[in-house]
């Protein structure tokens, strides 16, 4: 069961909109792709969201205001609960506080007595108490909403509370200090009081008077209504009626002209003083044309403020002009946000521009004519589509160059720029210069500098950069890797488009740009890495740079191994390896072969920059290509010492075979050597090549294989050990087959000698006399052994003992199989076979296995017993022993 996820700690507890907060608690994701929502106070804040760990987010708050639970959404656990709140708040701003905005200062108005005075906003008022706040500066600890959720410490307020006023401006202050500001209040309402008492003392006879006056009034109004009855104005009335008529028909005509001067001068002066309105839809059209908005939004602004209630029907009609031309002009401003290119701080103005127009604009008859949901997300939109677009242009435009190209290969200038390389740098430019301007105009959407009146997209503009950066990676995909790997990725997202055609590039290309390619995608990441962008982002790009990275690595390590194809040309079989005789320059070319790649590597993609990983962690694709190509590398050297041990031709100097020493000398190979011979390199038989092939094979697999891992190790990389296990395995899997092969080719003309030369002139085993002799045949067996002791030990003694145990073994078995094939002995014939199988046993009694003495001993129980006759076979052989000790000196030595 999966545990929904849980935030139990929170840093900072409070703060305005953009207040970066670090968010702890459990179960927050295994990773950043499982973070899905996060809200703060109710307000969604995913956006900002950096995934650090499984307990630990850290993000920005958004425009939210009072306290609020952080609720953190994972694509596993659901949505999650929490602990702690947040509370969001927005900052007051005052008269002594620095500040960016405009704070109306007007003067305060005094009214009459007792009466509160109507402060602007942001006034700090005189404290009644008249104490000082010094010392109370720093806020009360507890939310002061949380204990009076219904009052207020505003004085100007209908709710407001004491309480609440001490907690928050003298909490601080000492009791004894509330008890002077106490006393000095009861003074000032007590002075107040005083002086509505000494006004009235002071004018007691005007008030006496007053009174007197009024009362008289009174008794006259009275004695007049019982004089005359209620109607005492009657006539007067009448009089001042006709009055009126007389005087308004001599002085009509008067008049007349009159109020017609006085309308007119009425109306030449109102449009004298209202130029501004009247000119206005003249002029909020000239400023747009200008595409001067900001103009156009303060006119507008100033003509609501002064005339946006008015009753005057000519203003009326002249502001519904202007609510016309307006509307026209919005219609523009949207046009011209989606207009492609231009700047992102003119697109800035021009949003901010619509979207002060539209505020203003709202509640008018002709707002409802043209409703734009959110002007600033259009933006983002059309500069997302048209960055989209150029990315898709240049890749049409590239692969067209490619298809048809406008000279013939054969003319074409080799050093010139490769289309995809110049692709490659068109890209990277366009993504470094045009994707900032995208991030740019988000983050001033989010922030709310350009906030309209729809909510924000927070999850609709981070898939606009994760669409963006996968295409810039696609299409250079496809541009770079390899034609198999364009064609799965094609197949894909880019299902449509026109691919680059399938041309197999060569090493030399690939070696010469790709690592200029790998250095300009990687100035462009740099780019989004300022950009601060989300890692979800960043890790795209970072997979790509990968990708390259590995393919340069491969692409490097395929060349070094077609070098190593080539080596057996450069053989020139001369022992160059003190400390191992036989083991010929090969292996120390394929060393600097594979020195110079992994240098070229380390300096084109093994380094590491900025927010890349190693290539070749542990267990990583980079180790694993690396491990592939190193084991295909030495596989290769395996192949061209099997190349050069099988290479044989017409032209290589050629070896007596051996042959019965009655029919021709066995040792032509000791006479070749023993001729002077100088011209080692060009007059090596095939046996001497096979015998330095050997010699090189058992290098690699005891010294050379295993010093390899040095390389890596100098440069702080790890040891393909594996690779060189493997390589040793094959290694050591050729110098067997080599080994069987020569072998084969030196026991089988030895062995074939020994019967033709035992039997030759009717020889019989029954027929022979006495003698204290080798045999002919054992004698050459001896020698044919000692030529071949000889050719191994001029080349490479330390194969003398894989090499002659087996031909040891097959003599051994030939010798006991003739002597089971004997059908009769006499008695000197039973001796001398004693004699030559005790000689021929002792002479190589060094490098006879198991299998070997028992052969002998097999060959010995063959022959007949003769009575009596130890004493003198002992006596027999070591006489032979001493007149062929320079031939057996050679085979008696245990470690040549």
């Amino acid at each position: 069961m999966v545990n929904r996820p849980v935030v139990t700690g929170l840093s900072p507890k409070e703060g305005p909109p953009g207040t970066r907060v670090t968010i702890r608690g459990e179960y927050l994701g295994s990773k950043a792709s499982d973070l899905v929502g996060l809200t703060i106070c109710g307000c969604d804040c995913l956006l900002s969201a950096e995934w650090k760990s499984d307990k630990k987010i850290i993000a920005r708050t958004g425009a939210a205001k009072g306290k609020g639970d952080i609720i953190v959404t994972t694509r596993m656990g659901g949505t999650g609960t929490s602990t702690v709140q947040f509370r969001a708040y927005y900052e007051t701003i005052g008269p002594m506080k620095e500040s960016a905005v405009w704070i109306e200062e007007s003067p305060m108005q005094s009214l009459a007595w007792g009466r509160r005075s109507l402060a602007p906003t942001g006034y700090i008022q005189e404290d009644p108490l008249g104490l000082s706040i010094e010392g109370n500066d720093k806020k009360f600890p507890e939310d002061l909403r949380d204990i009076f959720p219904e009052g207020s410490g505003d004085l100007s307020q209908e709710n407001f509370l004491p309480g609440w006023f001490l907690l928050e401006n003298h909490h601080a202050t000492s009791f004894e200090d509330l008890k002077a500001g106490l006393s000095y209040l009861r003074r000032r309402v007590e002075s107040q009081k005083e002086g509505q008492l000494s006004f009235l003392k002071s004018n007691a006879g005007s008030v006496m008077d007053q009174l007197d006056t009024l009362m008289a009034l009174r008794d006259r109004v009275t004695q007049d209504t019982k004089m005359h009855g209620k109607d005492q104005v009657r006539d007067l009335e009448k009089a001042i009626t006709n009055s009126i008529d007389a005087s308004q028909e001599l002085f009509k005509d008067v008049l007349a002209r009159k109020e017609k001067a006085d309308a007119t001068r009425a109306a030449l002066s109102a449009l004298s003083r209202h130029k501004f309105l009247f000119c206005l839809p003249n002029s909020v059209e000239k400023s747009a044309a200008r595409n001067e908005f900001d103009i156009v939004v303060n006119d507008y602004a100033r003509v609501k403020n002064l005339f946006g209630k008015t009753e005057v029907p000519i203003f009326m009609k002249v502001l519904e002009e202007v609510d016309h031309k307006i509307l026209n002009i919005r219609q523009q401003l949207h046009s011209k946000i989606k207009e492609m290119p231009q700047g992102v701080e003119q697109q800035k103005k021009l949003v901010k521009a619509l979207i002060s127009l539209e505020a203003q604009q709202a509640g008018t008859s002709v707002a409802s004519m043209l409703v734009i949901a959110d002007p600033a997300w259009d933006a983002i939109e059309s500069r997302a589509k048209y960055l989209e677009d150029t990315f898709l242009k240049t890749y049409e435009q590239y692969t067209n160059k490619e298809t048809n190209p406008t000279e013939p290969k054969s003319r074409a200038d080799p050093n010139a720029t490769p289309n995809r390389v110049q692709f490659c740098e068109e890209m990277t430019e366009i993504a470094a210069s045009q994707f900032p301007d995208l991030w740019r105009l988000g983050q001033a959407y989010f922030t709310g500098e350009l906030r309209g009146a729809g909510q924000p997209k927070p999850g609709n503009f981070k898939r606009i950069i994760l669409t963006v950066i996968e295409q810039f990676c696609l299409y250079l995909k496809a541009a770079l890797l390899p034609a198999g790997n364009q064609r799965s990725l094609l197949a894909g997202s880019m299902k449509g488009l026109p691919t680059w055609p399938a041309t197999s590039l060569s090493l030399n290309y690939l070696i010469t740009w790709m690592p200029h390619c790998l250095r300009y995608v990687r100035v462009s990441y740099a780019t989004l890495i300022r950009l601060d962008l989300p890692g979800e982002a960043l890790d795209i790009v970072s997979k790509f740079i990968d990708e390259l990275r590995l393919y340069c690595l491969s692409t490097i390590l395929k060349k070094a191994n077609e070098k190593v194809k080539k080596l057996h040309e450069k053989e020139t079989w001369e022992f160059v390896v003190p400390d191992f005789a036989g083991a010929t320059a090969l292996p120390s070319k394929l060393e600097e072969i594979l020195t110079e790649a992994i240098e070229d590597a380390q300096t084109l993609c093994l380094t590491p920059e900025v927010r890349e990983t190693s290539l070749l962690e542990p267990h990583s694709d980079g180790q694993r290509e690396m491990s592939k190509r190193f084991q295909e590398i030495l596989g290769t050297f395996c192949g061209v010492i099997e190349t050069l041990a099988l290479q044989r031709s017409d032209e290589d100097p050629q070896q007596a075979p051996m042959l019965s020493q009655l029919i021709g000398f066995p040792a032509a190979l000791l006479q070749q050597q023993m001729s002077g011979d100088k011209s080692w390199g060009s007059s090596i038989t095939w046996e001497q090549r096979m015998l330095c092939c050997l010699s090189n094979c058992i290098y690699c697999n005891k010294i050379f294989f295993p010093k390899l891992g040095g390389m890596f190790t100098k440069h702080n990389y790890p040891v393909p050990t594996i690779a060189i296990e493997n390589s040793r395995s094959t290694v050591n899997t050729l110098f067997s087959s080599l080994l069987d092969m020569y072998v084969e080719h030196k026991s089988d003309p030895l062995v074939g000698t020994i019967e033709p030369s035992m039997y030759i002139g009717r020889f019989q085993w029954d027929q022979v006399g006495a003698s204290d002799k080798l045999s002919p045949y054992a004698h050459e067996c001896c020698d044919n052994l000692v030529s071949v002791y000889s050719e191994i030990f001029s080349i490479s003694p330390v194969l003398l003992r894989p090499v002659l145990q087996p031909i040891v073994q097959t003599v051994a078995e030939e010798l006991a199989r003739l002597m089971t094939c004997v059908q009769k002995f006499n008695v000197n014939g039973a001796l001398q076979a004693k004699v030559d199988i005790h000689v021929i046993r002792d002479a190589v009694r060094v490098y006879s296995n198991e299998t070997a003495k028992s052969f002998c001993v097999e060959a010995l129980e063959a022959i007949p017993q003769v009575p009596e006759s130890e004493e003198k076979i002992q006596q027999t052989v070591q006489h032979i022993k001493n007149n062929m000790r320079l031939q057996l000196m050679c085979l008696q030595v245990v470690d040549p």
